[in-house]
């Protein structure tokens, strides 16, 4: 079961002679590396000490000399930017930071110290279906996630869940992208990537999507529920022959104990037609997942989506303030971002159009009324000049867990504050707008807004509690977003496709 597959790849290319674009300061000047605590078949992971701090964490390092050719290399980079572009999922462990060396590429994650969920249920032998549903509901969840922002992961499994801590209550998470990938709606992959046991029949015939997720999962619940496989053999071929050709046991003990309900969960997510196969939004509606209470059709916002709509209800000093942040975030941090504009960009001149944001929703599933999109493109075009540039679209669809962080937050200060008095005046907010292109500004409504004590002038902390207040910034007053915040989660519901949450 621990075995993962990767097609060879020549490794007559060319090598490079970094995985990151950049130089890092040393890991073990931030670092004290301790025990082991996991081998994988690229990297080991060990338990690591901030030495400033004492927190404690996981670190992942990778050989250089295991990255044998450039795509290896290209590997691991994405590895650290599809991290960062699913930070903010709370069933994802988070990357802390990036260190590289001559002979180490280094991850520093949170750590988490519950184990995998392998060993849960080798411990258990299987878990009642409550327990399943649950467990289940969190996989897919991160699936359903990860499809939206435009990432397969292509190697779901038990090992790569971990619990957040030993208790029957822990958290789980999900770990390990070394092989998952960007792409676009329809997009196909020939590779063959995944481990034995989980990997879907369209892998093994060289033509799939990302619907491989979902079947990935569908082997996990059977598993949850029976101790094992739905599909095994003695060797990888016969794992392989199984998965293309084997009936799916609901006979043997104890699936004759076990709910119809599951049984066709089951079936629908191990349907060997991908085009067949249930999504991972419908097996968050199905009836054995759902509480009877909530309506099975209820409309999930999509991440981006959710990121726009907060981004309508801001102030006109937060949209600049975040565009200022966007700019000065390192590659890791954004490249998630950047595929997804390259997505809606269609004819790649560097801007959406309003066409092609309704045509990116339109593919993707989405009823949105035109009037919507256009509500939705206004609010993010910030100099008005009828399209989105990349940093307005970074800007507006950053998560709050960048814009939050201190280092952002007083440089975005220090960009408005210009001539460093410690206070943003009416003279310098209406030069940043002229800076920005922004039009027709009520720079006095805005400052009325933040300046908690009257003074007439922004310090630091009333910037800092604009860009950490959930309402979008706007604080006392709540015209501008009672004018700008119209109702998407009526209007738009991901069925099975992904455009970019």
């Amino acid at each position: 079961m621990e075995k993962r597959i990767k097609a060879s790849q020549s490794s007559s290319t060319r090598i490079a002679s970094s995985v990151l674009p950049y130089q890092t300061p040393r890991l073990r000047n931030h670092y004290l590396l301790g025990k082991k605590l996991g081998q994988g078949q690229f990297g080991t992971t060990y338990l690591c000490t901030h030495r400033a701090t004492g927190d404690l964490y996981a670190c992942k390092s990778i050989p250089k000399r295991k990255l044998t050719c450039k795509e290896d290399y290209e590997d691991v980079w994405r590895e650290v930017q599809i991290m960062h572009h699913l930070s903010e999922h709370a069933n994802i462990v988070q990357i802390k930071g990036t260190y590289e060396d001559s002979v180490f590429v280094h991850l520093v994650m949170e750590l988490c110290a519950g184990g995998e969920l392998f060993d849960r249920i080798l411990q258990k032998g299987h878990y009642s279906e409550r327990e399943a549903a649950k467990l289940i509901k969190i996989i897919v969840g991160v699936v359903e996630n990860c499809h939206s922002l435009g990432v397969m992961h292509r190697d779901l499994k038990p090992e790569n869940f971990l619990f957040d801590n030993p208790s029957e209550d822990a958290k789980l998470k999900t770990t390990d992208f070394g092989l998952s990938v960007f792409y676009q709606p329809g997009q196909s992959f020939s590779d063959v990537v995944g481990s034995p046991y989980y990997v879907a029949p369209e892998v093994l015939r060289k033509h799939y999507g990302h619907e491989v997720d979902v079947w990935s999962a569908g082997v996990i619940l059977y598993i949850l529920l029976s101790g094992v496989p739905p599909f095994w053999g003695e060797t990888d071929s016969g794992i392989f022959r199984q998965i293309l050709y084997g009936k799916l046991d609901f006979n043997s003990d104890p699936w004759p104990n076990i709910s119809d309900s599951a049984k066709d969960l089951i079936r629908k997510m191990l349907e060997r037609d991908p085009k067949e196969r249930i999504s991972a939004h419908e097996v968050l509606c199905h009836p054995w997942i759902v509480d009877d209470t909530v309506a099975p059709d209820k409309p999930i916002d999509s991440a981006v989506l959710s990121r726009l709509k907060q981004f309508s209800a801001m102030n006109k000093l937060k949209k600049m303030a975040l565009r200022v942040i966007a700019e000065r975030l390192s590659e890791e941090e954004i490249g998630g971002l950047k595929e997804l504009f390259k997505m809606i960009d269609t004819d790649n001149s560097g801007s959406i159009t309003f066409e092609e944001l309704k045509e990116g929703l339109k593919k993707v599933g989405s009823e949105l009324m035109e009037s919507d999109i256009k509500s939705l493109m206004e609010a993010a075009d910030i100099d008005n000049s009828g399209t989105l540039d990349y940093g307005e679209f970074l800007a507006a669809t950053l998560h709050l867990n960048k814009i939050e962080r201190e280092d952002n937050l007083v440089a975005a200060f220090s960009y408005f504050d210009k001539d460093g008095s410690g206070y943003i005046t009416t003279d310098e907010l209406q030069q940043a707008c002229k800076d920005f292109g922004l039009g027709d500004v009520h720079l006095d409504e805005i400052i009325n807004e933040i300046d908690q004590d009257n003074d007439g002038r922004i310090d630091y902390e009333e910037f800092a509690a604009m860009m950490r207040k959930g309402d979008g910034g706007v604080g006392r007053s709540r015209t501008m977003r009672n004018n700008l915040n119209f109702n998407l989660a009526d209007a738009f519901g991901i069925k099975d496709k992904s455009l970019a949450n």
